[in-house]
């Protein structure tokens, strides 16, 4: 007991304080806007893993809640031929169910991210430049068609990381499958 009123007349000569504060109003209502919206992102991803079932279990698709939102991965192969970026024509029923979630009422009013991967291999025979040119074509192809099935432009946009974000290694074919993938991202409405 000596000791701490000893602490406190030496922070009280020196000018120390401390002050305990209660949480401001509006970091009350950030934190629960917040929880609101994780919670929203959490009832898509159950409504995605209902409609994707089949497609999660042949490991087609991943879904995920990574910090920038919402991830739905697909394995390249599942939507391009090696080395093309034009739709394969067995993968538009797995985006038209895609569409159909990121259409509904719920998530409506939020921005869709679509991300173009590959693996590090150079290009040899498909005409792309760079990974970087394949990686973004694809992700741009993927973003169209989302807009012709409906969904509001004003809510996408597109980048291509090329070989430059691997997920795995890209020392084992395995690895390589891995990493060339197409991620739509649905992100989280941010407090302005």
């Amino acid at each position: 007991m000596k000791i701490f009123i000893l602490i406190s007349f030496i922070l009280f000569i020196s000018g120390c304080s401390i002050v305990f504060q209660m949480p401001r109003r509006s970091d009350i209502e950030r934190i629960q806007y917040l929880e609101k919206e994780l919670e929203e992102l959490r009832r898509t991803r159950a409504l995605l893993e209902d409609k994707l079932s089949q497609e999660i279990s042949d490991k087609k698709i991943r879904l995920s809640m990574q910090e920038k939102g919402l991830v739905i991965t697909f394995v390249a192969e599942v939507l391009f031929d090696s080395g093309k970026a034009e739709l394969k024509k067995e993968s538009l029923p797995i985006l038209d169910k895609v569409v159909e979630i990121l259409n509904s009422k719920d998530i409506i009013d939020h921005e869709i991210g679509i991300e173009g991967h590959t693996d590090n291999q150079p290009i040899k025979y498909s005409g792309w430049k760079s990974n970087w040119e394949l990686s973004s074509q694809r992700a741009l192809t993927v973003l169209h068609y989302l807009e012709k099935k409906g969904v509001d432009p004003k809510r996408m946009f597109h980048v291509g990381y090329g070989e430059y974000r691997p997920v795995a290694s890209n020392a084992t074919a395995e690895g390589r499958q891995l990493n060339r993938r197409v991620e739509i991202v649905i992100l989280p409405k941010l407090v302005k």
